[in-house]
């Protein structure tokens, strides 16, 4: 798989795969920034953000400070915290959120994962 698509790749010396030192499959998505528009989004794996062609704010929900990221800047990012990243000036901003694809878990796993995401309480005694 020499021509490997740029969505869809396997890390060879990329920062993020020898942080995490796994030989999984990396996924990478890009997306402009618009001048003006607030994104936020749950960050469902770790991941990290990369920025292009003009300044981002980014703000954490777990931290204090808002982060003025200038092109070339990377951060991580973990996975569950909320994010919002929004840029100012004339032209938009160009991201690439980089993440390891997720294994394949047990449907019987994923199952009580949402039970247990949506807080229920299957597992307590029921009074009558």
């Amino acid at each position: 798989m020499e021509e490997a698509s740029p969505q869809l790749s396997y890390p060879t010396q990329d920062d993020f795969a020898s942080v995490h030192g796994e030989a999984l499959p990396i996924v990478v998505v890009h997306f402009n920034l618009q001048p003006g528009i607030t994104y936020s989004w749950r960050v469902a794996a770790d991941a990290d953000l990369r920025v292009y062609g003009a300044q981002a704010w980014l703000t954490r929900i777990h931290s204090q400070y808002d982060h003025w990221l200038p092109p070339g800047t990377q951060m991580r990012l973990q996975s569950g915290e909320r994010v919002w990243i929004s840029t100012e000036g004339p032209c938009a901003a160009r991201i690439s959120i980089t993440s390891l694809l997720p294994a394949a878990r047990n449907p019987l796993r994923r199952w009580l994962g949402r039970l247990l995401r949506l807080n229920l309480d299957f597992a307590a005694p029921r009074r009558y």
